[in-house]
Formats: C-alpha cells, sequence, structure tokens
C-alpha cells in the first residue's frame, strides 16, 4: 500500500511539468466547441472488492494500482459530447479475513485469503462537457468496459501458499462504468466506478462479480 500510494505521488508531481507543454497553446485548445480529439494519460488506483451471491464469498476491499492512456473525441461540432476509449493495466481483485482451514494437527485455524487480479482493460464511455469557469470543466461520464486477466494471485496467510487467481475465476471481465472528471487545461482528474456484470465465478449459481472504486489524474493533449 505504501509503494502504491508513493507511486501515485510521484506521478501527480509529474504531472505539471507535462502539463508546462501545452502553455504555449491557444487557449481555444481548452474550448470544446472547437477541439476535435484529444489523447492522454492516466495513472490511478483502484479500491476493489468481490461481490458474490453466496455471502462467504464476498471479499473486502483491496487497492490497486491502474494506469494507460485514452483517446476520445467529439461527436459533433455543435454539441459538447465526447466518445473515449482507454487501454489500461488495472489491479482488481479483494481480501477475506478469518478464513478457516485445516492445520497440520487436524484442528481448525483461520487465515486471510487475498486475491488480485491483473487486467488488460479497455473503458468505452461517453462524456457530456459543461463549462465552468475559463479553462475549466466538468465532465460526467458513462458506458462500459471489458477487461482480460492478464495474471493475479490468490494467497493464503495461514497456510503459507500461493496459486494463480485463474484457477478459481475465469479471466474475462466486463461490466459498466461512471463516474465524473474535471479538466484544466492540460491537467485532468477523474473518480468513478466499475460494476463488473460478467460472473468471473465457476458456478452458474454463485455468481462472483468484481466491483472497483477508481481515482485517476494525469494529462490531456
Amino acid at each position: 500500500m505504501k509503494k502504491l500510494f508513493i507511486l501515485i505521488l510521484a506521478g501527480m508531481m509529474a504531472v505539471p511539468s507535462f502539463a508546462q507543454f501545452g502553455t504555449s497553446r491557444s487557449r481555444s485548445r481548452y474550448n470544446h466547441n472547437d477541439t476535435e480529439s484529444y489523447y492522454g494519460l492516466r495513472l490511478g488506483m483502484n479500491i476493489a472488492s468481490l461481490s458474490s451471491d453466496n455471502a462467504d464469498l464476498d471479499m473486502d476491499s483491496r487497492a490497486g494500482l491502474a494506469f494507460g492512456a485514452v483517446y476520445g473525441f467529439q461527436l459533433a461540432n455543435s454539441t459538447p459530447v465526447w466518445l473515449e476509449a482507454g487501454l489500461f493495466y488495472s489491479e482488481k481483485g479483494g481480501s477475506m479475513e478469518s478464513v478457516p482451514f485445516e492445520m497440520a494437527d487436524g484442528k481448525t485455524g483461520f487465515q486471510k485469503v487475498k486475491c488480485r487480479l491483473s487486467y488488460l482493460q479497455v473503458p468505452l464511455v461517453v462524456k457530456y462537457s459543461f463549462d465552468l469557469i475559463d479553462d475549466l470543466y466538468l465532465q460526467p461520464f458513462l458506458g462500459g468496459y471489458m477487461a482480460l486477466g492478464l495474471g493475479g494471485k490468490m494467497k493464503y496467510y495461514g497456510e503459507q501458499k500461493s496459486t494463480s487467481s485463474y484457477d478459481a475465476v475465469d479471466r474475462f471481465d466486463g461490466g459498466l462504468r461512471l463516474g465524473c472528471g474535471l479538466e484544466y487545461q492540460m491537467l485532468y482528474a477523474e473518480a468513478g466506478f466499475d460494476f463488473g456484470l460478467a460472473n468471473i465465478g465457476d458456478s452458474d449459481f454463485d455468481g462472483v462479480h468484481t466491483r472497483s472504486f477508481f481515482i485517476n489524474v494525469g494529462v490531456n493533449f
């Protein structure tokens, strides 16, 4: 967790340096009636958990890294509506406390279990841009995402062992994404939720779904 916060803090400190590249541009770059497209870089974190139809399979939240790039374009010159697609590395999963397991002496013990799921994630959202004041825009968005599992570990702390997370869940995930962004000149920040709709569990009766609150910062060019 400490390493994750340090990495995100370093990224936030670097963002103003990227923004200096845009200071020589015309202010019309940020007038969304004149701009047709943009691309951007993002760095942030997920507060992720797993939700199941079986309460015993629910996992509490854990923090994970997210970073990637986006490309957006205006759908019509007459309206400030934008379509944005991205490509992200995104860590999700969850954790559980006091999970029972059989110890070497045959007695039942309790252990902590952590699940890390690393995805290649493709979000696609529609944004509406509200002009608040000079160069400041509020951008609520709604859309969805698809994700393919790249790796991950299921760690059993009492048994001192780990296995691949994808021994227990499917690699494919997909769902809804909603949130809101704030753009000032080249600087951008957003917060939102990913609601997994795909059942990543191995049972049709006890479905497992990802849940994630995310915060990203970055720059738009």
